[in-house]
């Protein structure tokens, strides 16, 4: 029906071409021959050919027209029109056949580009769905017309653009964005949110040159800070830590220097009494730069297990014989409760030692005197994070009979100068740095620390190490817990 319909459309077409083209011929013969100048039969006649002529030239450019304008139609929808093309031109008249031949090039040129934008597209659209940081496209209206998977945990999904006020509420960031949008070229804020969980995070905000397609102007980009911002406070805090706890035995000591050089000069009895002070002054300070350099040491290579053997009952033996005359002192006994074929661990022997001694040592300066420090070992299977099943360790556990630990100090004891009991700490002459060095010890060694404690009764302090051969752990942790 359709087909009928431009078939006599086009019928129509031609006839009214042919006769307007006609018409400046027919109107001369007309004169001519109303002038007497040639016989009225001769007119018509010459007429008739004018007519005849034209149509016959006309039709076959309309009908040439006519076959263009239909391959045009079928160049919309079909992707491959090569072959097609050279048959259609094979029946067209030169003219025709030119033009037809101009809009195929002209088609495959712009189907080219168009293919090429469309990769690029994609290729975009790749790119910000694979940036690792939620990134979210404003346009001028400070709408967010587009963002990756990352940024829908900050702005929710997006099915249409909305303002960035109901995604992000923060004042500096919209601030921000407002600055952007009227002209600056960049920001950069800081802010922190608290919900799901307390994050730092730092918004970068850029003018984008030429808009794009859905009209975004500008783009956001989010960093999570929380883990610098951290880093940064631990790097102050422990700074103002180490300064604290080096300033207060270098005043005592320039304190009794100027003494003994002033007032008590000449007398012996002061002078005995400043020096031992200064010398126990001195040693602490030799204390805690040591552990400084020791921690300082075990961090360089804490990303490097260890690879060699070391054999659990031998170190343990060497680490109660020598705190032995210590503990006698406060009338303390260090017992061992060794099982036979204890298994070797993976790591280093001097590390180790460093991590039992301390933990005894602490048992012998805090536990009650005349009590009893129990050193055991086991082997045990326990699950961690990043593990399917659970895995084997050698566990070493230190007890004492102390006064306990408040259950609220219990996660905080391996953090560099921290102390349950600050006073009686320094008092004992601790560092607040060896619960801190044990934990980056057994990192090193991809192990862990648990801590159980209850006050009145004691605490426990135990080791987990993998065995020799074993596989490393994934990640490295504390447990502290309170038993009942």
């Amino acid at each position: 029906m359709f087909g009928r319909g431009r078939r006599a459309s086009s019928v129509y077409r031609t006839t009214g071409l042919v006769l307007a083209v006609s018409a400046p011929g027919l109107i001369v013969l007309a004169v001519i021959a109303g002038w007497g100048l040639l016989p009225g039969r001769a007119a018509l006649i010459a007429g008739a050919v004018i007519l005849i002529t034209t149509a016959i030239i006309l039709g076959r450019s309309v009908s040439d027209l006519a076959v263009v304008r239909d391959a045009v139609d079928m160049l919309r929808v079909d992707e491959d029109t090569g072959a097609a093309a050279r048959q259609i031109a094979h029946r067209l008249a030169p003219i025709a056949r030119e033009l037809w031949l101009g809009i195929d090039r002209l088609m495959r040129l712009w189907r080219e580009r168009v293919s090429t934008l469309e990769e690029q597209l994609t290729a975009a659209e790749a790119v910000i769905a694979a940036v690792p940081d939620p990134l979210i496209l404003l346009d001028e209206r400070r709408r967010i017309v587009r963002a990756n998977s990352r940024a829908t945990a900050f702005v929710g999904a997006l099915s249409e653009p909305r303002d960035l006020a109901t995604g992000l509420r923060n004042p500096a960031v919209l601030a921000a964005a407002d600055a952007v949008l009227n002209g600056e070229t960049s920001r950069i804020v800081d802010f922190s949110i608290t919900v799901p969980i307390e994050r730092q995070l730092r918004a970068r905000l850029a003018r984008i040159d030429h808009p794009s397609l859905d009209g975004a102007v500008a783009v956001l980009a989010l960093h999570d800070i929380t883990e610098l911002k951290r880093a940064e406070q631990m790097r102050a805090d422990f700074i103002a830590n180490a300064s604290h706890e080096l300033r207060t035995p270098l005043a005592t000591l320039i304190g009794f220097i100027e003494t003994l050089r002033g007032p008590a000069r000449e007398d012996a009895e002061a002078r005995e009494r400043f020096l031992a002070i200064m010398h126990e002054q001195a040693s602490r300070m030799a204390r805690l730069v040591e552990d400084l350099l020791s921690l300082s040491r075990i961090e360089l290579n804490e990303h490097v297990m260890p690879k060699d053997q070391v054999e659990l009952g031998p170190l343990l033996y060497h680490v109660a014989e020598s705190l032995e005359l210590r503990a006698a002192e406060r009338g303390m006994r260090i017992t061992l409760a060794l099982p036979s074929g204890l298994p070797a661990v993976r790591g280093d022997r001097d590390e180790l030692a460093q991590v039992f001694q301390n933990l005894v040592d602490n048992a012998v300066k805090y536990g009650r005197s005349g009590t009893e420090i129990t050193v055991s070992a086991d082997t045990k299977r326990r699950r961690t994070s990043g593990d399917a099943g659970s895995i084997p360790f050698i566990s070493v556990a230190v007890r004492d009979h102390s006064e306990g630990i408040a259950r609220e100090h219990l996660p905080r004891l391996t953090e560099r100068f921290y102390r349950a009991d600050t006073a009686r700490s320094r008092e004992m002459g601790g560092t607040g740095l060896g619960l801190a060095i044990v934990k980056h010890i057994l990192n090193h060694h991809r192990g862990f620390l648990e801590i159980e404690s209850a006050a009145g009764t004691g605490s426990v302090f135990t080791v987990f190490l993998r065995p020799h051969g074993g596989e490393a752990l994934h990640d490295c942790h504390i447990n502290a817990t309170k038993t009942s």
